[in-house]
C-alpha cells in the first residue's frame, strides 16, 4: 500500500507530538516520512482482525468462495479467517527477534498485561513499553508493505479480487497454441 497523505491521516494519532496528527513528518527540508504513529494504527487495526478470526469459532472451517481472473480458472475456494491468522503469526515469527517475539506472545497473543510480562521476561516498566512500541511500529510497516498480498488495508485482504500475472511468455504461448481436433470416426 502506498503511503500518502490522503492514506495517514486518518490513521494518525491526533495528540502525536512529531506529525502534529498529519501521519507525515519532514525530516530535513524535502524529505517526507511517515510517523510511527500510523504504523502503531495499521498493526493495531491488524491486531483487532486477528482477534476478531480467532473468537469467531462458529465459523472456523468455513470456506469463502473468490472470483479471480486467471488461466485456472475463475474461481478459487479459501478459508480466509484461517489463511489471515497463519499469516499473522507467521510474519509476526519472521521479523521479531527472539525477545521482540516473546513479547509478542505474551502480550498482543495470550494478553497478559505489563506486569506479568516484566516478570516473565525480567525487565523494568519503560523497557517493557518501549518494547511494546516498537514491535508496533516494526510489524505496522511489514504489514503495509509486505508483497505481493498485504495485512493491511484488511478489507482488501479479505474481499479484494485477486488477478494472477501474466507474464508475456505465457501470453504468447497461449496464442499459438493449435487447436486439438479428434479424428473423425468413419
Amino acid at each position: 500500500m502506498l503511503l500518502n497523505h490522503s492514506n495517514v491521516i486518518g490513521l494518525a494519532k491526533a495528540s502525536c507530538c512529531l506529525c502534529d496528527g498529519v501521519g507525515v513528518r519532514i525530516i530535513r527540508k524535502d524529505t517526507e516520512v511517515t510517523c510511527n504513529c500510523t504504523f502503531r494504527a495499521i498493526f493495531r487495526a491488524c491486531l483487532n482482525r486477528f482477534r476478531t478470526c480467532t473468537g469467531a469459532a462458529e465459523h472456523v472451517g468455513s470456506v469463502s468462495l473468490d472470483f479471480c481472473q486467471g488461466f485456472d480458472g475463475k474461481r478459487s475456494y479459501s478459508r480466509k479467517r484461517e489463511e489471515y491468522i497463519a499469516d499473522f503469526c507467521l510474519v509476526s515469527r519472521r521479523s521479531l527477534d527472539d525477545v521482540e517475539h516473546k513479547m509478542f506472545r505474551y502480550h498482543f497473543l495470550l494478553g497478559a498485561d505489563w506486569k506479568l510480562c516484566c516478570r516473565q521476561l525480567k525487565m523494568d516498566r519503560g523497557s517493557f513499553f518501549h518494547m511494546v512500541y516498537r514491535i508496533e511500529q516494526k510489524l505496522g510497516r511489514i504489514f503495509c508493505e509486505l508483497e505481493p498480498y498485504a495485512l493491511y488495508p484488511v478489507n482488501e485482504y479479505f474481499g479484494g479480487v485477486i488477478q494472477q500475472s501474466r507474464t508475456r511468455d505465457r501470453i504468447l504461448q497461449m496464442a499459438q497454441r493449435k487447436v486439438l481436433r479428434p479424428p473423425m470416426a468413419a
